[in-house]
């Protein structure tokens, strides 16, 4: 079974966030960059499939030369192979073009990508990349066994859970529960080594317009002072969640 992993390279959760150019580009100095955590999980289930079922597993950013490092931590993990799609990754739509290009071309059964990646939130790519290539599409996964071309899935709905079955080729949407968080692998001394070893091929974009643009970002606003209600007059502590906190 070939897989396919998308990673993201996004800010961690713990970076301050500025913009510059009139509040219209993210300022990346002085950002640490990770994988994607919906990716993550994901690239943990793929290594699951290589070390049980003997998978081959390759993973792939659409982006510049900045996201490499963050594609050797997926190598020392665990996985086989990387790509580089050398174009930036500013639009769903066009990331998702790209992607499927490379599925087309390396006949992959399955494809995991997280449903949203942390930065802009967009949830899109996922089912993109399955309209686009003709593959069945699961998201909000939580759960995935394979069985030959047989799989089946279980996906986080509104109030519960639910389990369908589908078949290969397959595009995954995961997210935590795909895996636990104490599953997570940490790349060890060994892994990194041979990370340096393994192939990072960077391919050249195909033609894709994208269909959105960032116009201007917006941090949220700054919290305001605390406000302290008598236990005594619940009449302004209701007025107070009702009207200025909006929560009931």
């Amino acid at each position: 079974m070939k897989i396919l992993v998308c990673i993201s390279h996004v800010p961690d959760t713990t970076s301050k966030i500025n913009f510059t150019d009139g509040d219209t580009k993210f300022d990346t100095n002085g950002v640490q960059f990770v994988i994607n955590p919906n990716d993550e999980f994901g690239l943990t289930r793929a290594m699951w499939f290589k070390e049980k079922q003997g998978a081959n597993v390759t993973v792939v950013n659409v982006g510049g030369a900045e996201t490499e490092p963050t594609l050797r931590k997926a190598l020392a993990i665990g996985a086989d192979a990387a790509i580089r799609i050398n174009t930036p990754a500013t639009d769903g739509f066009s990331v998702a073009k790209q992607l499927a290009k490379v599925i087309e071309d390396g006949g992959y059964d399955l494809v995991i990508a997280g449903r949203e990646s942390i930065d802009y939130n967009g949830g899109m790519v996922p089912g993109m990349i399955a309209g686009l290539t003709g593959a069945n599409f699961v998201n909000n996964c939580i759960g995935l066994e394979i069985e030959g071309t047989s799989a089946t899935a279980t996906r986080e709905i509104d109030g519960g859970k639910e389990t369908v079955a589908t078949s290969l080729p397959l595009i995954v949407g995961g997210q935590k529960g795909l895996v636990e968080e104490s599953d997570l692998k940490i790349p060890n001394m060994r892994g990194i080594m041979m990370a340096r070893k393994k192939p990072l091929t960077v391919l050249d974009p195909v033609d894709a317009e994208a269909g959105t643009r960032s116009v201007s970002f917006e941090k949220p606003a700054p919290k305001g002072d605390v406000k302290l209600v008598s236990p005594d007059n619940l009449d302004e502590l209701v007025d107070l969640l009702h009207n200025e906190a909006k929560v009931i």
